[in-house]
């Protein structure tokens, strides 16, 4: 096997060997287990970048049958035992719900002697802003007594700061576009201690860790308790129970991981793209190759994945001692005016973004592989060599995302239609990690817009909500004193979007429809009610909302600057108001259901009130249309999409005037995000048989060679962004019809708007089990059908304005 920075056992492309161990209580010490130390090198400040590494050996008199561990880090951490890869994090969260993995390493130790061994790093200045940090850290926990005497941190472990390794800051210049997403690595394997992770190496030079002068074992340590020069630098304390007797709470405060490990799994590239300098051909993405780089040569090699992706690079090396390997990483190439094109285009064309650079040691089948993962789809490596040769040995990534798995599946007449479902899958998949992520390239930040559509489709394609849940615990935990979310989170960096606040009561909505959960519900809704207190507060005489603090993005709209309507900062914004009414309306659904009628009445009377002072106000009896504000001579698909939504248009109106805004392009029009909002309010006007026409431009990014769906129209800076997913969840919940038709998906309403298609079959994940549809249209305009539903799910079939009872199992209808 080779070694050195891998975590990868390349036979089996599986990395995490250990067995995740779901927590049963939120304290880290609910066995009664003596407590842990937080422990970090010493004479380092507490928020600078550090790689360090750390190791514990431990004798055991016979193999264990199970051994369980609870980890933690800050920023993070991968752990071995005796040179496998077990754990990795910890799950992204904030300080104040820092999370620990609990995992079982049994399988892993031995009779006799053990090693566990960690790498921890800190990216300091450089972190993401999604990075939550309180200081640098390391944090193992033995579940039971004989577990904590043998790997408790603290006293006896031993500690080496890596000095390999430095970061390379990644600006917005670097990336031609607004970047939050961690640093690249610049790792020199002459400093590097190679084998750090294995059983035989040996740590006798390291530090050992020694309790502080007169610390006091039963109490617990603040960053302004800890004494220079110690490794010792906090008490492992689970939430709820961190602080003294006054109730001061300080640190990082415990929580078990809340969701399942990450995939990582083996990925080869598929094609050498160009090269220049040396000679390469295919077998060495296949791993059947290797390049030999002559020396003081000059040589570079494009590599493409074929699509979209986040994964570790792993780049195995021999001999090049004083060369160096910088590893480019993009979406997609760039032509002389900075313009991409079809992403599958090399020729004149060139990389930049986000990079490593490697430099060799000279030694044997040594492993480059950065600590955290990279997204792209090409990768260019750029070699320059001193006085040795240098042989790649191999070149490969390890695909890493949350573990999504895909239940559904949709099929047509249409062939291009199956081409965009995968395209939109695969930006699900890869903007999907320990949170939701807007782009996995740029940002990393799990925004409430994006995360919304994020969660419908997660629901509807692998039927897994636990990043759901997580997310919508991660909004509510971000509320400010005023009442109003985050517009993201978690992120070191605060930011408030207000419309996002209201986006976020329709998604606890959602998930109430789609998850018989009424417990979690319940404890949103304080969360919910401050949101909507806090637009209340903001309505003015005129009935509309006044003038709207903080960013009021809505969409980013060509003619909206900074993606604000007219009217949000001086007040008056039919756009804003409507969304506020469409929250209200969501939220009285979850005060009815949660028994709180009282609630949900002055919900309703408050969205009255909205919708009419609208109406009054920026409704054109000419143009049949909303204007964006009273005051305004602008006109937006999306104030007039919202006021469908929010039901200020009469029903009987509705569809006339989805059909103007379909037509009239003199108004502002949705992007790809916002389209989702268009679509549902097509489908609400009885315009959902237009919703394939509606996807001409997801075609045009198959025509372009996208593999995930960006952010915006050409020009684009993000190739990935999820919230343009969403075409797989309107494929299943519109053009198959299949929806929730009471909270929980007690009972499904399968509606089908087939549009252009013939035919068209798929399954949707239900809590109980598959929801299976296959439609066929007959002549004269009929339909055959066959409906199966899971164990205990009753519904309707609606079609040509009837309404057939559907019951559990399978059944036939013909219309």
């Amino acid at each position: 096997m080779p070694t050195g920075f891998s975590h990868v056992t390349i036979a089996l492309g599986i990395v995490l060997a250990a067995a995740p161990v779901a927590a049963a209580q939120p304290n880290l010490l609910s066995q009664g287990a003596p407590a842990a130390s937080w422990i970090a090198p010493p004479n380092v400040a507490s928020d600078s970048f550090v790689v360090f590494h750390a190791r514990r050996t431990l004798d055991l008199p016979s193999a264990p049958t199970r051994f369980v561990v609870h980890v933690s880090a800050d920023n993070r951490y991968r752990l071995y035992v005796n040179g496998i890869s077990v754990s990795s994090g910890p799950q992204r969260s904030d300080v104040a719900h820092w999370r620990y993995e609990t995992v079982d390493i049994g399988a892993q130790l031995h009779a006799g002697r053990n090693v566990l061994a960690a790498v921890i790093w800190n990216w300091g200045a450089a972190r993401p802003v999604a990075q939550h940090s309180y200081r640098t850290g390391f944090l193992v926990q033995g579940d039971g007594d004989r577990e904590a005497a043998l790997v408790n941190t603290g006293p006896g472990w031993k500690l080496l700061v890596d000095s390999g390794y430095a970061p390379i800051v990644i600006t917005n210049a670097t990336v031609a576009g607004y970047y939050a997403a961690g640093p690249g690595e610049s790792v020199d394997g002459r400093r590097y201690p190679w084998r750090w992770e294995q059983s035989d190496y040996d740590d006798s030079r390291w530090l050992t860790v020694a309790a502080p002068p007169s610390h006091n074992e039963a109490a617990p340590l603040a960053a302004f308790e800890v004494p220079m020069g110690t490794a010792i630098v906090g008490r492992a304390r689970g939430r709820g129970s961190i602080g003294r007797g006054t109730g001061e709470v300080f640190g990082w405060q415990l929580s078990p991981r809340s969701i399942p490990p990450m995939d990582e799994i083996l990925q080869r590239l598929t094609t050498v793209r160009r090269v220049a300098g040396v000679r390469v051909d295919d077998a060495f993405v296949r791993g059947t190759g290797e390049v030999v780089v002559p020396a003081r040569t000059r040589a570079t090699i494009l590599l493409d994945q074929g699509h979209t992706t986040n994964a570790y690079p792993v780049l195995e090396t021999s001999g090049g001692s004083g060369g160096t390997v910088t590893l480019t990483y993009a979406e997609a190439l760039v032509d002389s005016r900075g313009e991409k094109g079809n992403r599958n285009e090399v020729d004149g064309r060139t990389i930049r973004g986000v990079y490593d650079v490697f430099r060799p040691d000279g030694g044997e089948r040594r492993v480059f592989e950065p600590l955290y993962w990279r997204s792209f789809r090409y990768v260019q490596l750029d070699i320059e060599t001193a006085d040795a040769p240098l042989t790649l040995k191999d070149f490969h990534g390890v695909f890493t995302g949350y573990p999504l798995r895909e239940r559904a599946r949709f099929a047509s007449d249409l062939s291009w239609l199956a081409d965009v479902w995968r395209m939109d899958w695969n930006g699900a998949r890869i903007g999907a990690f320990e949170t939701y992520m807007d782009t996995p390239y740029y940002e990393q930040l799990q925004y409430v817009g994006d995360t919304r559509i994020q969660s419908l489709i997660s629901l509807y394609m692998s039927g897994d909500d636990r990043l759901v849940r997580q997310a919508i615990e991660h909004f509510d935990a971000s509320r400010i004193p005023d009442g109003l979310t985050m517009s993201r989170y978690p992120s070191a960096l605060s930011q408030i979007i207000p419309p996002f606040s209201l986006i976020y009561v329709a998604m606890v909505n959602d998930y109430h429809m789609l998850r018989d959960d009424m417990s979690f519900v319940r404890q949103r809704l304080a969360g919910v009610r401050g949101v909507l207190d806090w637009y209340a507060a903001r309505v003015d005489s005129t009935g509309m909302l006044g003038p709207m603090p903080y960013w009021s993005y809505v969409d980013w709209a060509r003619g909206w600057q900074d993606g604000v309507p007219p009217g949000a900062h001086d007040g008056h914004s039919a756009t804003i108001s409507l969304l506020y009414a469409y929250a209200l309306q969501r939220a009285a659904e979850l005060e009815t259901d949660a028994g709180v009628p009282a609630m949900a009445t002055e919900y309703r009377r408050r969205a009255n009130a909205l919708i009419s002072a609208t109406r009054a106000r920026a409704w054109d009896t000419q143009r049949q249309l909303f204007r964006d504000a009273p005051a305004s001579t602008a006109y937006s698909q999306q104030t007039n999409v919202l006021a469908v939504l929010a039901g200020a248009v009469p029903l009987a109106e509705q569809r006339p005037l989805m059909q103007r805004v379909l037509a009239d392009s003199t108004l502002t029009q949705c992007t790809y995000y916002f389209t989702f909002y268009l679509l549902e309010a097509l489908r609400q006007a009885g315009l959902g048989d237009r919703t394939i026409e509606q996807l001409a431009p997801w075609r045009e990014m198959l025509r372009l060679g996208l593999t995930s769906t960006p952010e915006n129209p050409e020009p684009t800076r993000s190739d990935s962004h999820a919230w343009a997913a969403h075409p797989n969840y309107e494929l299943l919940a519109t053009v198959l019809g299949v929806r929730p038709a009471s909270p929980g998906f007690r009972s499904v309403r399968i509606a089908p708007l087939l549009g252009p298609l013939q035919r068209a079959e798929g399954r949707v994940p239900h809590p109980a089990g598959d929801i299976d549809v296959r439609l066929t249209r007959t002549a004269g305009a009929g339909l055959g059908a066959t409906v199966t539903l899971p164990p205990g799910v009753t519904g309707e079939f609606v079609w040509a304005g009837r309404h057939v009872p559907l019951h559990p199992g399978k059944q036939q209808l013909s219309f």
